[in-house]
């Protein structure tokens, strides 16, 4: 009788203890956001593709640069040069350029102003994914805007300045070596771009020429002033 009492106890000191060491287990954790945090490894993880709303009226745009063009300037980034890592839209001559609304495609807080020689330059860092920032330039702002003001995805901020020069936009990220410049297009939801491909635009890197490319066909620049345009198109013309 006591032989069988000292098995029984034993045996549940074993069954507990057994599941105690196992309830102390710690299971894998979920797969980090690699895209929440102050910076993104790009190179590593890529970019998200956050952006649910156009900019603008997409029903009014000719024509829109390639990232990475030969067209306007220099505006280039920690790990490459002398090419323009933003893109151009141009609107139909048909329309009046001024009455052409621009609204921050992104929630988030305005970061930075400029103003400059055409309308505003708003720098917007996304609430979601603070790593990454917009600029959108030459806008005419429905209101005085300030640094530290928030905005909503989709809200007006103004009127695209004239037809005196194109609306513009860039997408920075900060990243452990420093700023990199990525296409709108990188950035966009599926569904987003859905809508450009009903305007012609076959796929993303229509409106991307690769790094490898550009390096085939390199520009020179004198600052921030190109000196040719490069051998591959520069536009996408919409529909």
């Amino acid at each position: 009788m006591k032989k069988g009492l000292a098995f029984f106890l034993l045996s549940f000191f074993l069954i507990v203890g057994c599941k105690k060491k196992k309830d102390n287990i710690t299971e894998p954790t979920e797969q980090a956001d690699h895209y929440s945090g102050d910076t993104i490894d790009v190179v590593r993880y890529g970019v998200p593709k956050f952006i649910l709303i156009n900019y603008c009226e997409l029903e009014k745009i000719h024509r829109i640069s390639k990232f990475r063009s030969g067209f306007g300037h220099d505006y280039s980034d920690n790990f490459e040069n002398c090419l323009s890592m933003k893109h151009y839209f141009e609107f139909h001559d048909s329309v009046d350029w001024a009455s052409v609304k621009i609204f921050s495609p992104i929630a988030g807080t305005i970061n930075n102003i400029y103003y400059e020689w055409a309308g505003a330059k708003l720098q917007i860092t996304s609430k979601d994914h603070p790593a990454i920032y917009i600029e959108i330039f030459h806008i005419d702002t429905l209101r005085t805007f300030t640094i530290g003001d928030t905005v909503k995805a989709g809200e007006q901020l103004g009127t695209h300045v004239g037809n005196q020069t194109d609306s513009d936009i860039a997408i920075g990220v900060q990243t452990p070596n420093g700023r990199k410049l990525v296409s709108y297009f990188d950035v966009m939801s599926d569904g987003l771009f859905e809508q450009y491909q009903l305007r012609g635009v076959a796929h993303r890197n229509s409106c991307i020429i690769s790094q490898q490319a550009r390096n085939a066909d390199t520009l020179k620049c004198n600052g921030e002033r190109f000196l040719n345009s490069g051998q591959t198109p520069n536009w996408v013309v919409l529909n």
